[in-house]
């Protein structure tokens, strides 16, 4: 049955998630032939442990796989990326805070576009273990492969056939750049993790957190406090933010300063020579601009 493993798994009753429209799933599957792109997401997701959760749409539902650091923008690095259970559709818009049972945590829209595969029958790649796709993203875009580790064919492949590599591949949308750190917020509500708390309950976790240990139980207890800040209304900025203000507040008194110091040199240029050579204003430092969104590689920021 679609969607059997994805339900039997969660509460709706208790959980913002989307159980699936099985009747759109099929329609869906039954248009994907006649579409351009189909949809893909990856969702940032803070539970356990952080993830990313990469879902490719394919025969009206969302292939998933959890890749525990992110993707990698460098063509060197190789992230294990484990298949999960297939999701539907309407999850690839989700953005929320999941507060008790599987995958309890803070979900992030943190990219979406459409994808199409490099190969003529994307049922027969996954088979194989071999999946070659485009991706048209906000952040992630280019030529990429999903490689089932064990072997390329699934007769060599682990024994549940759940670990894949997530690979880049060369192109022009290649670069060292860290992706996940240099674009961190979501594509929906251009938030943070605590943003997108402080919209919900900031309380939610008082007294049984999803994760309490650890690096991501540290984490969480900061977006915890923040969000209750954000609640409140008594949060400061965020550090990028503070930051690109102080360098702008800085820009614009240096400018300020050297305006000043023209009009005073030409003032004396005026009377007769000046003793000393003035020095000429500059420019404010690209520093206070925001990044333009849909980054690639090196050529762009994002959010």
């Amino acid at each position: 049955m679609v969607l059997e493993k994805y339900r039997q798994k969660r509460n709706f009753a208790s959980t913002p998630e989307p159980a699936g429209d099985i009747a759109l799933a099929s329609a869906r599957a039954r248009q994907a032939r006649r579409r351009e792109g189909l949809f893909f997401c990856v969702q940032k997701h803070l539970a356990s442990h952080l993830h990313y959760d990469f879902r490719l749409e394919h025969d009206g539902v969302l292939l998933s796989w959890a890749v525990p650091k992110g993707p990698s923008l460098d063509p060197k690095t190789k992230r294990l990326a484990m298949q999960t259970e297939d999701h539907p559709l309407e999850y690839g818009t989700f953005e929320g805070v999941i507060p008790e049972g599987y995958g309890a945590g803070i979900v992030m829209l943190w990219d979406q576009g459409t994808w199409r595969p490099e190969v003529p029958d994307v049922a027969a790649a996954l088979k194989k273990g071999d999946l070659k796709f485009t991706l048209d993203g906000y952040k992630l875009k280019g030529s990429w492969v999903l490689v089932r580790t064990g072997g390329r064919y699934a007769a060599n492949a682990a024994a549940d056939g759940r670990s894949w590599l997530l690979i880049k591949h060369r192109d022009d949308w290649a670069g060292d750049v860290d992706i996940t750190t240099f674009a961190p917020r979501s594509v929906m509500s251009e938030g943070d993790f605590e943003d997108i708390l402080a919209a919900d309950r900031p309380d939610v976790w008082i007294s049984n957190r999803p994760a309490k240990g650890g690096e991501a139980g540290a984490m969480l207890a900061k977006i915890i406090a923040r969000a209750a800040a954000i609640k409140s209304g008594t949060a400061a900025p965020p550090d990028d933010v503070a930051v690109t203000r102080r360098r702008a507040d800085s820009s614009r008194r240096s400018a300020a300063g050297a305006s000043e110091r023209d009009t005073v040199a030409g003032s004396r240029s005026s009377k007769g020579p000046a003793r000393g050579r003035a020095r000429t204003g500059t420019a404010p430092p690209s520093a206070g601009r925001k990044p333009a969104r849909g980054p690639a590689a090196r050529k762009s920021g994002g959010r």
